[in-house]
């Protein structure tokens, strides 16, 4: 290729930011997860996005608050992450051309602080939990007090942003031109922004469809007291207001060492797999697809990939250091009436749904 060709051609290379980017985040692939019996799963994978599902809400949230004129150019965003957001904020800074600063815990893996370090984010790290609010209470005050000190700062708040819900409208369609129906759909609940946004649009087109969402326990959404958490990723010491408890069949809580089971299952069953929420959600979806029998379509939202988690779920020293291997679910999860029943410590399932800060059940459907 002569230099004037290259040359030609980087002339319609877009100019200032690079939204073209943001062509690579969507129209993620669906697989479908053989069990035994001839039932299984369809598993949506998020992970083929640049930097997991949450590249679509971090795009968006930032797109509609630029479109409001809340979000100025050339300003700062600041946000509190686990990770997987961050990574989104981070393509949305560089896309957007804005700098991201972003605010985690002494919990956040060493190969996530360097990404979001080298992909431009500024990354503070607070130190001491909260005493109600666990570590996500902590990153929020901490980014209270950055987005009140720079000029100009601009706060998705991702637990409490509508937009976050209503950038998943893109993967329900996704979904209704890879499935011609769909039954069940099985997600992980932390913010609950996808959980919300992909049910209420495909509820429009399935309105019998049953919503399961996927906690771990020592996670305070559903009712449950707030503990200190090792999965990351889903579940939460705060209310998010995002999460539609009125739209969940039922919740599930998986324990950490049943998540590595099923991460570990799945890679060596199936080439597939993920983090935390991955595997939490898999361990709940192959139940669900045994249980409601062969003609019943389950589609799982599997949030990202495995990679991040190589010296974590996949890190057998981790695993043993916390005692997560070698623990085989059981075949069916423990029952809940009520989610203030008792305290959950393995994989529990409950058909009656509660806003905890109402405390009004919602039927299951």
């Amino acid at each position: 290729m002569s230099s004037h060709t290259i040359s030609t051609r980087l002339r319609g290379a877009p100019p200032a930011g690079r939204p073209s980017l943001s062509l690579a985040v969507g129209n993620t692939p669906l697989t479908f997860v053989a069990e035994p019996g001839g039932t299984g799963f369809w598993a949506k994978l998020e992970g083929f996005n640049p930097g997991g599902i949450k590249d679509r809400p971090a795009l968006h949230m930032l797109r509609r608050a630029r479109a409001r004129g809340e979000l100025k150019p050339g300003a700062t965003v600041v946000e509190s992450t686990s990770g997987t957001l961050g990574l989104g904020l981070a393509l949305a800074g560089i896309v957007f051309g804005h700098p991201v600063v972003l605010v985690g815990d002494p919990g956040m893996e060493p190969l996530m602080r360097s990404l979001l370090v080298s992909y431009g984010v500024r990354l503070d790290l607070v130190t001491e939990p909260d005493p109600v609010g666990g570590w996500q209470e902590a990153r929020r005050r901490r980014v209270a007090e950055l987005v009140a000190r720079i000029p100009g700062a601009y706060w998705p708040d991702q637990y409490h942003n509508p937009d976050n819900a209503g950038a998943y409208a893109g993967l329900a369609h996704e979904l209704l031109a890879q499935v011609p129906h769909i039954d069940a759909l099985v997600c992980s609940v932390g913010t609950g922004g996808h959980s919300a946004g992909i049910s209420g649009e495909l509820r429009r087109h399935f309105p019998d469809m049953e919503l399961v969402g996927v906690d771990t326990v020592g996670s305070t959404i559903f009712g449950q007291p707030a503990r200190p958490r090792l999965m990351r990723g889903l579940g939460s010491s705060i209310h998010p207001r995002n999460v539609a408890y009125g739209s969940f069949s039922e919740v599930h809580w998986v324990a950490p060492a049943e998540a590595v089971w099923a991460c570990r299952d799945l890679a060596a069953r199936h080439y597939v797999s993920g983090g935390w929420s991955t595997g939490a959600v898999a361990l709940v979806a192959r139940w669900l697809a045994r249980v409601r029998g062969p003609g019943h379509t389950v589609v799982a939202v599997f949030p990202d990939g495995p990679w991040r988690y190589w010296n974590t779920v996949f890190d057998d020293d981790y695993c043993h250091a916390h005692g997560l291997l070698d623990a085989v679910p059981a075949d069916e999860p423990d029952v809940l009436e009520h989610p203030g029943e008792r305290e959950v410590l393995r994989w529990t399932r409950c058909r009656t749904v509660v806003d905890p800060l109402i405390a009004t059940p919602a039927a299951g459907r």
